[in-house]
């Protein structure tokens, strides 16, 4: 069950499904992001960006989770100046989120003019679009390699749904855009509901064997000014934990775990769930994950034990 795995999709540096470790997104410029000065000029503040994108990287680095970026914008125009800005601090993949179809047409544009096809994920088709036609017409003349998929179905928004809204509606459009790898968000819309998300995910999976994630952040964001008043900033955090964890546990290859200010947290939590799967797979299967995985980074012991056939589960040193 835990072993399931998709083929495997790699956008610039990062490898999504195949059994890969969580990739996590952070989300930048979204809407009350104080780093934005004028949404309508592009303009923000550049320093305090950089560090963001910084931490980010770090904690790539430090606890072995695959990053990307999310890049929130609302016209093709405040888009450039976003891609411009991150194409030149880091190296990770990113993605162009924007609502609607023209501006996003737009920033894909720009996109195939400056040649970042290979890092960049087109955010995205999804069922709601105005003008599917126009937007699949205008992405077949691009080139463009990369595609999430919002499985998010409105009339049967079961796990089978969502598979469903697939077969018949989106992955027909991705394929006459031209798209040539693609990722499907099961589209999670609260904390209670989470469940049928990761099912979603875990059909796609087996079904269609696409890589599959969702948006955690999604949930969460809807009761954060609430648990922070009842809990404290702690308790909000602690619950944002849980869902993306839940999240990475049950078949999901990436994870949109909303504002990128939250990667503190996400990232070591992420990583040591990405540790005990690992140890569930190997139940599963026999087989260990490479010695960059977070199981091996911060567990070899216990994964020394594991090649020796012992079963012990004595205390290990947490990673720092």
């Amino acid at each position: 069950m835990f072993s399931l795995k998709s083929k495997a999709v790699r956008i610039g540096n990062v490898k999504f499904g195949g059994g890969n470790p969580t990739v996590l997104i952070g989300t930048m410029f979204y809407n009350g992001h104080k780093i934005l000065r004028s949404r309508r000029k592009g303009e923000f503040d550049r320093a305090r960006a950089e560090e963001l994108i910084n931490r980010q990287e770090e904690l790539s680095d430090a606890t072995g989770m695959p990053a990307m970026l999310d890049i929130v914008a609302t016209s093709g125009e405040e888009a450039r100046r976003y891609i411009d800005f991150v194409a030149e601090v880091t190296d990770m993949p990113f993605a162009t989120d924007i609502w609607t179809e023209k501006p996003k047409v737009e920033a894909a544009r720009y996109i195939a003019e400056v040649g970042l096809e290979e890092r960049h994920l087109y955010n995205s088709l999804a069922p709601w679009a105005k003008d599917p036609e126009y937007e699949v017409s205008e992405l077949s003349k691009l080139g463009l390699k990369n595609v999430l998929l919002v499985a998010f179905n409105m009339q049967n928004p079961t796990p089978e749904g969502r598979v469903e809204l697939l077969r018949e509606v989106l992955l027909p459009r991705a394929e006459k855009a031209g798209f040539k790898n693609v990722l499907v968000d099961t589209s999670l819309m609260s904390v209670p509901s989470a469940p049928f998300s990761f099912l979603g995910s875990r059909l796609v999976k087996e079904e269609l064997r696409l890589p599959a994630g969702c948006a955690p952040s999604n949930g969460t964001d809807l009761i954060k000014k609430d648990a922070e008043a009842r809990w404290g900033r702690p308790g909000f955090v602690g619950i944002d934990s849980a869902a993306h964890a839940a999240g990475a546990l049950l078949w999901n290859d990436f994870l949109l775990y909303g504002p990128i200010e939250s990667a503190p947290w996400i990232f070591p939590a992420i990583a040591n769930v990405n540790a005990m799967l690992a140890t569930l797979i190997y139940q599963e299967t026999g087989e260990l994950p490479g010695k960059e995985h977070p199981l091996c980074r911060f567990y070899p012991d216990f994964v020394e034990e594991l090649k020796r056939g012992e079963s012990s589960l004595r205390g290990m040193e947490a990673p720092g």
